[in-house]
């Protein structure tokens, strides 16, 4: 276990110290691009330190824990034959798991002076439940996820319409980035493991492509119900900028206290829920329950320390950095967006998670190193657009709409299994590290530009512009593989026909070999 520690220590590093380091440029007297504090640039390299700490303690747990429960629950519940337990079970599961998101805590406590966050919160654990259940069945049934998705987003598109025409087009925003922040660290390896887990048991042609696919589903979900309960909403909408003052030491007792509370609050709901399944269908050793159990400790653990690290020393700094680089030349603050969205989604904790997942399911046909690549671009090219998004003041629906049209389109041409992971990869990679400090980058940056009251409109939406883009990068990865894969055959044709009678070789009946 220590070696495993040391390499996600290594692994941490590699993620994190580019933000650092941008940051430090910035700052540096050389450059002078950004005036901080000493105080909080010493508050940002501790939380430095600390992030990729935890992030090491959470990928070492979430390996030995969170992963092998969803693949027990999914499997155990699989072989019981029973698709009314299955789908209830994973009903509950879902919400209980999302309402206890402390992604979806943090955009909630955001938004509450325009909408009840108990209420959301809710809404948001149905809509995980419900789309758990729909995915369930698309793996029993092997159905098409493609047809599945194009459904949901047709709805999601005629919902945005009603609310754009009865004047809360402004809530959109805050809808598309809540599918974003549901399946955060908590939610991602659990839900994987289990579309694994159930995928595996129910076998068939197509078990690898519909072992993925849960995360995308899941994130629908909730946009749906956010839509929904926009509609209901009433009164004025007025939004308050957060108080992101650069923390003190009572600040940071109490966001370490407060973070405690609500990751044992997540991590405590699945554990009551593991252990009911593991009384009832599972039996599992003894064994392999103490290995579990550590894992959750170390998973605890890191979440804590990660997230705390995230509140106190990078939202301050994101928000600072934002309102005083929307003073700069537009084409600077676009091309500082990209790099930082290239640099930020290698230290989200579920995208560690994803690339170990895809590449050993895979086999090795997609690795690491390319969905890498490709979902670094993918959110670079996301961040890029929601500055010039927030430069010029516009709709997200002006990116949302063609965006999800044609990944969509792509779906069409590329294999499934690419489908799947480019669908997932969108929810994984919108994570704590994008609405810890993305988020509160681009609220300084629109706050700076056109003032608070624009803060709804342009500052959200990020989340969902980062879930979105890594569609196509990575069906862009599957398509280009084709058309590899179609150049390598007809290659190979052409140099089968061109090749000389001569070089043919004959074997007889016996084996031997003749020439001609």
């Amino acid at each position: 276990m220590f070696k495993s520690f040391l390499k996600k220590i290594k692994e941490s590093v590699m993620s994190v110290l580019p933000i650092f380091a941008i940051v430090l440029v910035l700052w540096s007297p050389l450059v002078s691009f950004v005036d901080l504090k000493t105080k909080d640039i010493i508050v940002f390299a501790i939380s430095t330190v600390f992030l990729i700490v935890g992030m090491a303690l959470f990928s070492v747990g979430a390996d030995m824990a969170m992963s092998p429960m969803g693949e027990m629950v999914g499997t155990g519940l699989t072989r019981t034959k029973k698709l009314g337990i299955l789908m209830t079970v994973s009903f509950l599961l879902g919400v209980l798991i999302t309402i206890a998101e402390p992604d979806l805590t943090v955009l909630a406590e955001q938004v509450g002076e325009i909408m009840n966050g108990t209420v959301l919160i809710a809404m948001v654990g149905i809509g995980v439940g419900l789309m758990l259940v729909i995915s369930i069945l698309k793996i029993v049934f092997n159905i098409n996820l493609v047809k599945i998705l194009l459904f949901c987003y047709m709805m999601m598109f005629g919902l945005a319409a009603i609310l754009l025409e009865s004047g809360r087009g402004s809530l959109l925003a805050v809808a598309f980035d809540s599918g974003g922040v549901t399946t955060g660290p908590l939610t991602v390896p659990f839900i994987m493991a289990l579309g694994v887990g159930i995928s595996a048991t129910v076998g068939g042609y197509y078990a690898k492509q519909n072992s993925f696919g849960l995360i995308s589903l899941c994130s629908v979900g909730p946009i749906l119900c956010v839509m929904l309960l926009s509609l209901t909403s009433k009164g004025e909408i007025d939004y308050s900028v957060p108080d992101y003052t650069a923390a003190s030491a009572n600040a940071f007792l109490g966001s370490f206290l407060g973070k405690m509370k609500e990751v044992g609050l997540a991590l405590a709901l699945i554990v009551v829920a593991f252990l009911i399944l593991q009384f009832l269908i599972l039996k599992l050793p003894k064994k392999k329950l103490l290995h579990i159990g550590l894992g959750i400790i170390l998973t605890f653990a890191g979440l804590v320390i990660f997230l705390t690290s995230v509140s106190i020393g990078y939202m301050p700094v994101g928000y600072e950095v934002g309102r005083q680089i929307s003073s700069a030349n537009k084409w600077v603050m676009t091309i500082f967006g990209l790099i930082m969205g290239m640099v930020v989604v290698l230290a989200e904790p579920a995208v560690h998670v994803l690339k170990h997942q895809v590449e050993e399911i895979t086999a090795g046909a997609v690795s690491k190193r390319s969905m890498t690549i490709s979902l670094s671009i993918g959110v670079g090219v996301s961040i890029g657009l929601s500055v010039i998004r927030t430069i010029f003041n516009f709709s997200i629906l002006y990116y949302v709409v063609p965006g999800y049209l044609i990944s969509l389109l792509l779906a069409l041409f590329v294999p499934r299994i690419y489908t799947a992971i480019a669908f997932d990869s969108g929810g994984v990679a919108s994570g704590p590290m994008t609405s810890g400090f993305i988020l509160p980058l681009m609220i300084g940056m629109a706050e700076a530009m056109h003032g608070g009251s624009a803060v709804l409109n342009l500052a959200f939406g990020v989340v969902a512009m980062v879930a979105m883009t890594p569609l196509i990068t990575i069906q862009v990865l599957g398509f280009r593989s084709i058309v590899a894969k179609h150049l390598r055959q007809r290659i190979l044709i052409k140099r089968i026909v061109a090749a000389d009678d001569e070089q043919i070789i004959y074997f007889n009946a016996r084996g031997e070999k003749n020439g001609k």
